[in-house]
């Protein structure tokens, strides 16, 4: 049986922008010529997800907005019920930008929910400098997870930060990496899987788009799905597009169904409570029952 996700899909990642306005100017430094993509904004997003109604999005601030979230946080106050943000704060700067984990409860209490962190290129040393601590306290003490975009080569630094705050929600955006670039081995699979000991650790599938061989139906993609479901449990694993994203899907209006109709169709190792889990009801629990 074929679950319904009408009115019920959440997306957990995507970027939207618009042109450079009076209202939303880019930051300093970036001009209408960086994005990926003139504008990607939730209207051009609910295009492609058409097929399933309205769907949910946590809306990831976009770098050329730099800390300036009036963006997202104007759709948020617009749509609470739809929209969920993921911020950035710096957990350092050689400028005063305000403590980190007090940036990080004024933002949740206007619909961020998330806080992004970023890796590197290995030895990743970032993790030493105080501010993160302050972050992965506050994540901790206030249930706001901490969404990690890095390298599979930061593994010992993610695993030594969770076992030090076991109580901080930890996300890890697009697999770390896992499934790009042919990457897909045993030696990487272990990597990422090794987060799985930490109970407060949950994963983005995806961009399944960008994975594998790339060619819709993505069927090349499950056997990385059945390694992350059976290591993670699908109660940790949240789908997500990563739209607006610097890897363009090739016909969005095709590619994005066919996303989702990897997990729903072809998964014929998850029940449909597993499928409702990964497509939904992780991200739910996430980012909007709080």
């Amino acid at each position: 049986m074929t679950i319904d996700l009408h009115n019920k899909l959440i997306d957990a990642h995507t970027h939207v922008w618009r042109e450079p306005c009076d209202q939303y100017p880019f930051a300093p430094g970036f001009d209408a010529a960086e994005p990926w993509l003139p504008r990607f904004t939730p209207d051009n997003h609910a295009h492609i997800a058409a097929p399933f109604g309205v769907v949910r999005m946590n809306l990831v601030q976009i770098t050329w907005y730099a800390l300036d979230h009036s963006y997202i946080l104007d759709l948020i106050q617009h749509n609470p019920e739809r929209f969920v943000g993921t911020g950035i704060v710096p957990a350092y700067s050689d400028v005063s930008v305000g403590e980190p984990d007090k940036t990080m409860i004024a933002l949740a209490r206007r619909g961020i929910s998330a806080f992004r962190i970023r890796g590197g290129e290995p030895p990743f040393k970032r993790f030493e400098h105080p501010g993160y601590d302050k972050m992965f306290t506050a994540a901790a003490d206030h249930n706001l997870p901490l969404s990690f975009l890095g390298p599979l080569d930061a593994v010992d630094e993610i695993d030594a930060m969770c076992a030090r705050f076991p109580d901080a929600p930890l996300i890890l955006d697009h697999l770390l990496g896992l499934g790009l670039n042919d990457n897909f081995t045993d030696d990487n699979c272990a990597r990422l899987l090794r987060l799985a000991e930490h109970p407060r650790v949950t994963v983005k599938f995806g961009p399944i788009h960008a994975m594998g061989s790339r060619q819709r139906p993505f069927l090349d993609v499950l056997p990385i799905l059945r390694r992350v479901v059976d290591a993670f449990g699908p109660q940790r694993i949240m789908y997500e597009s990563d739209s607006g994203g610097p890897i363009l899907m090739s016909d969005p209006d095709k590619d994005f169904p066919a996303e989702v109709a990897l997990i729903r169709d072809h998964a014929d190792f998850l029940s449909d409570a597993d499928k409702t889990q990964i497509l939904y009801q992780t991200a739910e629990d996430l980012f909007f029952n709080r």
